[in-house]
């Protein structure tokens, strides 16, 4: 009876300390959904550029053609960032859900060390990917996007579950491979942002959120 009293005083306690040096309202729901968001993007984004002769025929085409067609280059970065909005407010409202469900502090120091660590790669990785798009480089997108998320995970794993580590890594190797093979991006970024979070987010969900 006491040893079984001791174990729930320990376990209470390293709850405790979990709860007070990591931001754990992540929810692993919300990772499956943006990687549907992704998937879904990824998807009218293919019906809309490769037209031709398929996708992997093709990818010399799409780099060279997408300059000449503005209205394609707007479409797409409509599709990104409509795609941005919904994730954000599913991560918002989903990690709000867990957070008062876990007792734990909506906005607090942890959740803006959380949002700090990512959000400094992540709006670096932005303002670059812009500044490749007036150029017309076109083919270092899909690569960049994936490589600055993967670090801004990495950054922000330190505050938060150990896992988001290993998701970190997966997208900065996709895009490094993304990298050697131009034309692919769109490929590369429905895995990373899309299959791979729809993976992660199911492990984050049976290991935390069950």
């Amino acid at each position: 009876m006491e040893e079984k009293q001791l174990h729930d005083e320990l376990a209470s306690i390293r709850s405790l300390m979990e709860r007070s040096s990591k931001f754990i309202s992540l929810s692993g729901l919300s990772g499956i959904l943006v990687g549907f968001y992704a998937l879904i993007g990824a998807f009218i984004a293919y019906k809309m550029i490769y037209t031709r002769n398929g996708m992997f025929s093709t990818r010399d085409y799409v780099i060279a053609d997408v300059p000449a067609n503005p209205d394609t280059l707007v479409n797409l970065i409509l599709i990104a960032l409509a795609v941005l909005t919904l994730s954000l407010v599913t991560v918002i409202l989903l990690t709000i859900r867990k957070a008062k469900k876990k007792g734990q502090q909506i906005w607090g120091r942890l959740s803006r060390t959380v949002l700090f660590n990512l959000a400094v790669p992540v709006v670096a990785g932005g303002l670059l990917i812009l500044i490749f798009i007036l150029r017309g480089y076109f083919s270092i997108v899909a690569p960049a996007s994936l490589i600055f998320y993967g670090l801004a995970l990495l950054s922000a794993s330190n505050f938060t579950f150990g896992d988001v580590r290993y998701l970190g890594m997966l997208e900065i190797i996709l895009g490094l491979i993304a990298a050697l093979m131009p034309g692919y991006g769109l490929l590369f970024w429905a895995i990373g942002f899309g299959v791979l979070h729809i993976i992660y987010g199911s492990i984050m969900y049976f290991k935390y959120d069950g």
